[in-house]
């Protein structure tokens, strides 16, 4: 490869013991550990405020008290899953994963040593602070260091995590139900200070990004984690290649210079509207009023007591055994396929849960928490971690932070509706509850379907191209703009576990003209696919089951990208 004189010199393999593949997945083990902590506080509450010590020590608490209890975390982490924009694109990813874990763990401290009503609201919207922050940020740390081709792998681990840390607090509330005093309730809250702690620890030997280091001008830190990533010497060729490639998009990404929220807003608008949508849906969707309240939801159909915690976690297994087929399915059939059919699943699932709860037979006990669990398996597989994938994957690197930040934020915001609403809806409207989110899960397929474009496969600096934003290069000689148009794409490499993707493809030179401005981002028109709507699930059923993949189809009128989707 010629010698780019943009490229630090540096030569030899840096001092890191662990490289490659294992570097790679032990990260990704390591930021599973951040979602595990939100999955966990989600759930712990559900089965504390069922315990007899705890609605002893606060007298009795009102649905609405309880509503309150549980779901004002939310408030915390929306707050800061905006706030903690300017802190991740400032001092990095890992400064802000350190900072969530801090104020996590002192959130969790608080709630274990609660005298009051009023202190235990300080605790969770304490740790809701941190939640907000590491929900924000380990998302788009997972989507910078993944290649294109195992994105949907490593994100939907992440997804396990989150859903094994769900499981953990039922079962540890299950069996600290047993004692028979107030550590029945206070030893669940402070275990999740233990997991704070770890990933406060761990954070000082995690590498940082490489995309946010040679987005600050550290390009031999930069540099030396690719290599690192890839377990390959400083100055191979395939090293320098992806740092060449990152430092274009960067580069490129500069010369739009504003970029504040109303930039974001004004060049991107399609893309934060799909981003914010797909949190929105999958709170809508009907998933927290299972995960914050299943106990109640057994008790209502018939299970009492320290019954409704077990079937809970029975449910919670089944819960995590369906977060793992997306392992191989997500960059296998694309995001598409397993959002449409995991909106029509969960659709008919609460349909059933509200029916068997409405007549009231003697099996409607075992019909809910089978129509539980299926609802349960289906959100695991596809509305579970396809909203937490989809942001930071289409969002452009100088914007990505506040991106994810929005839709994080739209998660909180639902998130805290659903869980301070349902107490509320399941006294007023009793069984109806279930359909009105099938409701919402019809809506979501719709949504999907005429205006999701399909990311499989596609590298983050390439999604541009998809969305039809591409940069638009200013040339004073219209003929060179003539020779040049076609010149440039700047491409993330998927060389951290294997790149089968051609290396020939054309990039940026470092000299070449950087762009001054940008297409805006458009809002899709819906009109995708000439096959129609039976058509269109029919292919991506074929899709999911490993059938043919028409690029049409799935991507509807969004752009064809070239490597993009086909492995």
């Amino acid at each position: 490869m010629p010698t780019d004189p943009a490229i630090p010199v540096v030569h030899g393999r840096t001092s890191n013991k662990l490289q490659g593949k294992k570097l790679l997945y032990s990260v990704s083990v390591f930021l599973s550990i951040g979602v595990w902590l939100f999955g966990y506080d989600q759930g712990v509450m559900s089965g504390v405020i069922t315990g007899p010590y705890f609605i002893a020590y606060f007298h009795q608490p009102t649905s609405t008290e309880l509503g309150n209890m549980v779901a004002v975390l939310e408030i915390g982490a929306f707050i800061t899953s905006l706030l903690a924009a300017p802190l991740a694109d400032n001092y990095g990813r890992r400064m802000t994963l350190r900072s969530g874990a801090f104020v996590f763990t002192l959130g969790g401290a608080i709630q274990t040593f609660c005298n009051g009503f009023w202190m235990m609201i300080l605790g969770r919207v304490t740790s809701g602070f941190g939640v907000g922050m590491l929900s924000m940020v380990v998302p788009i740390y997972q989507s910078e260091i993944s290649p294109a081709d195992h994105r949907g792998l490593l994100g939907s681990v992440e997804f396990t995590g989150n859903i094994i840390g769900y499981a953990s607090s039922v079962w540890i509330d299950y069996a600290c139900s047993y004692f028979q005093s107030d550590w029945s309730w206070r030893l669940p809250l402070f275990i999740q200070c233990v997991g704070g702690a770890v990933l406060a620890i761990g954070s000082f030997v995690t590498p940082e990004s490489p995309r946010f280091l040679i987005d600050t001008d550290q390009e031999v830190e930069g540099l030396a984690v690719i290599a690192d990533f890839q377990g390959a010497p400083l100055d191979d060729p395939r090293v320098q290649e992806e740092y060449k490639e990152i430092r274009d998009a960067v580069l490129a990404d500069r010369a739009v210079g504003d970029r504040s929220y109303k930039a974001l807003w004004k060049r991107y608008k399609g893309r934060v509207m799909i981003a914010m949508s797909s949190q929105m849906f999958a709170q809508l969707n009907g998933i927290n009023v299972i995960s914050y309240y299943a106990p109640l939801v057994f008790e209502q159909a018939g299970w009492i007591g320290r019954d409704a915690i077990l079937m809970t976690g029975i449910n919670a297994l089944f819960y995590v055994a369906s977060s793992i087929p997306p392992w191989f399915l997500m960059d296998r059939a694309g995001r598409r396929p397993i959002l449409l059919l995991g909106a029509v699943a969960m659709a008919i699932a609460l349909t059933a849960t509200g029916w068997w709860i409405y007549i009231d037979q003697a099996m409607t006990p075992n019909a809910v928490v089978v129509c539980v669990i299926i609802y349960n398996a289906a959100f695991g597989m596809s509305w579970g971690p396809v909203p937490w994938l989809y942001p930071p994957e289409i969002m452009p690197l100088p914007f990505r932070a506040k991106g994810v930040s929005l839709s994080t934020a739209t998660n909180w915001l639902f998130n805290y509706w659903v869980g301070v609403s349902t107490p509320v809806f399941q006294e007023l409207i009793g069984w109806r509850l279930y359909p009105m989110h099938a409701f919402f899960c019809a809506l979501s397929f719709v949504l999907v379907y005429f205006l999701y474009p399909e990311t499989r496969g596609v590298p983050l600096e390439e999604m541009d191209q998809l969305f039809g934003d591409e940069t638009v290069e200013d040339y004073e000689d219209e003929e060179d703009e003539g020779d040049e148009g076609d010149d440039g794409s700047a491409s993330e490499t998927s060389s951290l576990v294997g790149n089968n993707r051609s290396a020939s493809r054309g990039s940026r030179s470092a000299h070449s003209s950087l762009p001054t401005s940008r297409k805006p981002s458009p809002m899709p028109d819906g009109r995708g696919g000439d096959a129609g709507l039976f058509g269109r699930l029919t292919g991506a059923v074929d899709s999911l089951l490993g059938g043919s993949r028409r690029r049409g189809s799935v991507r509807g009128e969004y752009n064809a990208v070239a490597g993009g989707g086909e492995q």
